[in-house]
Formats: C-alpha cells, sequence, structure tokens
C-alpha cells in the first residue's frame, strides 16, 4: 500500500515540478550514468574484431548484468528509505518523480508549437530536433507538427505510463531496472552494422518490458480524448488503435501513436527519413486529415494531459482497492 501512495505522490510531484534544469546542471542525471555504464561495457565488449555471435552473447550478458545492478540498488535505495520512515517515502517519491518525464516531455512539445509560431518552419524544425531522431531539414509544418505529436503519445508510453507500471509491479527495482533497459534499448538497440548484434537482446527485452505500458497507454489517450475533445473523439481514438497499431514497425510505438491519430482525426506515421535514410510506412489512420496544423499540437497537449489525469485516477483507485482489503 506504502508504495502506490507514494507512486501518487511522485506522479503529482513530476506533473508541477518536473526535471528542473538548474539541478541536472549541476548533478549528473541518473540515466546519464546509466548511459556511461553501458558505454564502458560496450567500448570494451562490441569490437568491430569480433564476430558477429559473440557481439550477439556480449551484449546478452551486458544487459543482465547491468539490470542486475540496477535492481540491485533500486533494492539497496528502498531499504534505505523503508528505515526512515515518512521522511523516507518522502525521499522515495522524489527519486520516482525523478524517472517521470510528464512535464518534461510535455514542456518539450511546447517548446515546438512555440518555435512555430515564433520563428516558423525553422524555429518548428529547430525545437523539434532535440525530442525526434529524423532529419528536420526533410520535415515540412505537417511533418514538424506529426513528429512533435508521435514523440508526444510515445514517449507517453515509455517516459511516463511504463515507469509508473513497473514501479507499481517490482517497486524500485523494478522502476531502475526498466530505466536501464530502456536507455540500453535507446542507445544500442538499433539495427545497424555496429549495434545489430549488440543490442539485439536488450532491444528485444524492451519490447517485452513495453508491452503493458503501450496498450494502457492508448485507452489513456482515448480516455483523454473523450475528456478533453468528446465522447466521440475518445471512441475515433481506441477504435483506430485497435485497428491501425500494427501499421508501425515496432510492437508497441504504433498502440499510442494510433490512439493520438484516431483523437485528433489526423494521420500519422507514414514516410520519414532518419540519417539520410527513408523509412516508408503506411499512414496511421488514413482516413484522417492529411495537413497537420499547428493547432493540433495545442489539442494533442490537451489530451496527453488529460491522459495523464486518467493515469492518476487509476492509482488512486488502485490504492483504494488496496485500502479496502
Amino acid at each position: 500500500m506504502i508504495h502506490i501512495a507514494i507512486l501518487v505522490l511522485a506522479l503529482i510531484l513530476d506533473r508541477v515540478v518536473g526535471d528542473p534544469p538548474w539541478l541536472w546542471r549541476r548533478l549528473p542525471h541518473p540515466v546519464v550514468i546509466f548511459g556511461k555504464a553501458l558505454d564502458v561495457f560496450e567500448s570494451r565488449l562490441n569490437g568491430s574484431d569480433r564476430s558477429y555471435e559473440n557481439r550477439k552473447l556480449n551484449g546478452v550478458v551486458t544487459i543482465v548484468v547491468l539490470l542486475g545492478l540496477a535492481s540491485l540498488f533500486g533494492w539497496f535505495l528502498s531499504s534505505i528509505f523503508s528505515a526512515l520512515g515518512p521522511l523516507g517515502y518522502l525521499l522515495e517519491a522524489v527519486v520516482v518523480a525523478i524517472f517521470l518525464a510528464h512535464k518534461s516531455l510535455g514542456d518539450h512539445v511546447e517548446a515546438v508549437l512555440d518555435g512555430l509560431r515564433r520563428d516558423g518552419l525553422e524555429g518548428g524544425r529547430l525545437a523539434v530536433s532535440m525530442i525526434v531522431g529524423r532529419d528536420p531539414k526533410t520535415l515540412d509544418t505537417s511533418g514538424v507538427v506529426r513528429a512533435a505529436l508521435e514523440s508526444l503519445s510515445e514517449n507517453f508510453a515509455d517516459g511516463v505510463v511504463a515507469p509508473v507500471f513497473w514501479y507499481a509491479v517490482a517497486g524500485l527495482p523494478g522502476l531502475l531496472a526498466y530505466k536501464m533497459l530502456n536507455t540500453a534499448d535507446s542507445m544500442i538497440g538499433h539495427k545497424n552494422e555496429r549495434f545489430r548484434a549488440f543490442g539485439w537482446a536488450s532491444a528485444r527485452l524492451d519490447d517485452v518490458a513495453n508491452w503493458p505500458a503501450a496498450r494502457i497507454s492508448a485507452i489513456l489517450i482515448a480516455f483523454g480524448a473523450a475528456l478533453r475533445l468528446g465522447p466521440a473523439a475518445g471512441r475515433l481514438s481506441l477504435s483506430v488503435a485497435l485497428r491501425d497499431h500494427g501499421l508501425h514497425r515496432s510492437p508497441n510505438s504504433g498502440w499510442p501513436e494510433a490512439a493520438m491519430a484516431g483523437a485528433l482525426d489526423l494521420q500519422l506515421a507514414g514516410p520519414r527519413v532518419y540519417q539520410g535514410e527513408r523509412v516508408n510506412e503506411p499512414m496511421m489512420h488514413a482516413a484522417g486529415r492529411e495537413e497537420a496544423r499547428a493547432a493540433d499540437i495545442v489539442k494533442g497537449l490537451c489530451v496527453f494531459h488529460a491522459a495523464w489525469i486518467g493515469l492518476l485516477a487509476s492509482t488512486l483507485l488502485l490504492l483504494a482497492i488496496i485500502c479496502a482489503f
């Protein structure tokens, strides 16, 4: 019961405070530390002189060791916090909030909107380049808006819902292990010559770890659409998620992105360019509007924040059920 109450407090802390830049200018963010630990293993075990099979095995060993270390550190922190009583519960809530990304994600997407409004297409391209990997020079205004909305919905799943899910299931050990895995996937889970073998295990495990959150996030986005845009938008959001999620190359990202496409009645995904390489995918919600406008970011943010309300309400309901029994 206590750790669910801590989770409620962490959700609120993240929504209000987020990631204060002044703090992370002075201290390394835990995710940065995770990344440096991964670099140590990768630089030593993923040399180009090694065979494909050896690099693949080394990647398995790397992620297993790092997940074990992250879980162990989470258990260590949890033990310390439990011994401190109420002060420890507050400190644990702060730690959990650090690993949630609702406010920071919303702020980054809002910066894209501000860039478009203040400096036009170039301002939007510059701002969206901070949150997506695709080549911003290939994007027109519709492309910038789509990229921002796709990032908003996808990262709601793996930056907000998934950490909440794994903390609820396994406390700090589960949360830290998930964030280590998610960091590994973002760094080495790429299908290129360097990481195809070494990052194989991290990418596959990340798909498994994000399976529940992707589907939960689609439901929450549909709820947010119904709450802010009306019941019809909520029904369309859920319908498009169920129908079009498989059009995405990721087994998980298609769920929240398709849900957002339905919520806004807007085509999302489709062809895009990453580091000069064109990725051809069909549009999700092909019957939706083709032209995306800055106003769609406003609506998308409204749905995103309302989805957070659904997440908080669900966590409170879980707490009430636990208290009742």
